[in-house]
């Protein structure tokens, strides 16, 4: 009785590479190009400042995306970092990088479900954010399969958008590829800022991790699809980075709030700006359906281990998903919807995902050399630790210190229920 009720709750392993790596996609196509261009931008403060941020953030992101890759291989559940830090580093590590997590991604959720509005109708974005979001969690309960098919579509929808606006861009005469060697305004110091926020555009490929208990042959299909899924999305960033600086210039799309929809009627193309916009918001869909299923996993996992309550640790008897986080989930990310606004959910979920990945880092030094990789996973994991700590606090300092406020209040609230316990 106590296996078959042990395995009612696990989850199904149903993805394999292709479906690894789609899922990957769609947790991060977009998120750049939609929304964190224009506050980073501003923060780097010219084209150039821009590029060197993106391609900063892509370095640190690789590191990560390697010790992420090795430890799901080690540990394939769901939780990611949860159950890499705990069975590393300790109950607290593991607990800060769950918590980290959770509240760093229900900020992200609010950040996507802003940009769909903002691009779909912007005299009533928030409206339009919960539907979207009621529409995703839906989508999520119906079970992973359908989330995987579902993203599929999306990932295919955002690259006709990108391809399309690329294509205009580049040819209706308005781009000006000088507008890239432009260094006025930048800093250092700003720079490092702007590739903190730009390292949101890449966080998604952990939710490959996050999946790994319905992952068919996790130790082979995730450090595959984890790399795969990362380095598509960077040329993918660098290409509409270029064309999107070299149409609207530094100055307008560090104010712009659709920057897409912008390039295109700076391209003498009004027409189709709705269109884009539509589009847009169907690809941002896309990286919401996916991070909703990743916060979700994580609340299972830590609900499993008592670190969350006990009944978020339900499996749905049908559709094998953790049904009640997910509904949670979309819960709170309505209220920060309400509450919140676009820039600081970017700027406070940036923080606590780097904190996340700095603990992934610190976990898989403690895994030691691996004979059976080429690259010294060592140094990128040291590279990678140090990358995410310097990208922290180079943040606008709101976002650094509501961010590490949330995690000192987490912590704390840990280690006092701990002890009541006990």
């Amino acid at each position: 009785m106590e296996q078959q009720r042990a395995a009612s709750a696990q989850l199904d392993r149903r993805l394999g590479v292709p479906d690894a790596v789609v899922i990957g996609l769609g947790s991060m196509l977009g998120a750049g190009v939609f929304v964190v261009f224009a506050p980073a931008t501003a923060a780097a403060g010219s084209g150039t400042g821009l590029l060197i941020a993106l391609a900063l953030a892509a370095v640190v992101a690789w590191c990560n995306a390697t010790s992420s890759a090795r430890l799901a291989a080690r540990y394939p559940e769901s939780g990611g970092t949860y159950v890499y830090g705990r069975e590393r580093l300790g109950d607290l590590a593991g607990f800060l990088a769950g918590w980290a997590f959770i509240t760093g991604k229900t900020a992200s959720c609010a950040a996507m479900a802003f940009t769909i509005g903002a691009y779909l109708w912007p005299g009533q974005a928030r409206i339009v954010a919960v539907v979207a979001v009621l529409a995703v969690t839906a989508v999520n309960l119906g079970g992973i399969a359908k989330t995987a098919r579902a993203t599929r579509w999306l990932v295919a929808t955002t690259l006709v958008v990108l391809g399309a606006v690329a294509v205009i861009g580049l040819t209706a005469g308005s781009a000006d590829l000088a507008r890239l060697a432009d260094t006025a305004g930048s800093s250092g110091y700003g720079v490092l800022g702007a590739a903190g926020l730009l390292f949101f555009a890449f966080a998604g490929y952990a939710r490959i991790a996050t999946l790994g208990e319905e992952v068919r042959d996790p130790e082979r299909t995730i450090p595959r699809a984890v790399p795969l899924a990362l380095g598509l999305v960077l040329l993918v960033y660098l290409s509409l980075a270029a064309v999107t600086l070299s149409v609207l210039g530094a100055d307008r799309l560090a104010t712009s709030s659709a920057p897409l929809a912008d390039v295109v009627s700076a391209a003498g193309l009004p027409a189709l700006a709705w269109p884009v916009r539509v589009g847009a918001g169907i690809a941002v869909i896309g990286v919401l359906l996916a991070l909703v299923a990743g916060v979700g996993r994580t609340m299972l996992a830590m609900a499993r281990r008592r670190d969350l309550p006990g009944a978020l640790a339900a499996v749905h008897p049908r559709r094998r998903v953790p049904h009640r986080a997910e509904l949670l989930v979309a819960g709170v990310v309505i209220i920060l919807i309400g509450l919140g606004d676009l820039r600081t959910a970017i700027g406070f979920s940036s923080c606590t995902v780097l904190v996340y990945y700095a603990i992934t880092n610190a976990a898989a030094l403690t895994l030691g050399r691996d004979p059976t990789r080429r690259l010294p996973v060592q140094a990128l994991a040291v590279l990678g630790l140090l990358g995410c700590l310097v990208l922290a606090v180079t943040l606008p300092p709101a976002s650094t210190l509501t961010g590490l406020a949330v995690l000192v209040a987490g912590a704390l609230w840990h280690v006092t229920t701990r002890r009541t316990r006990r």
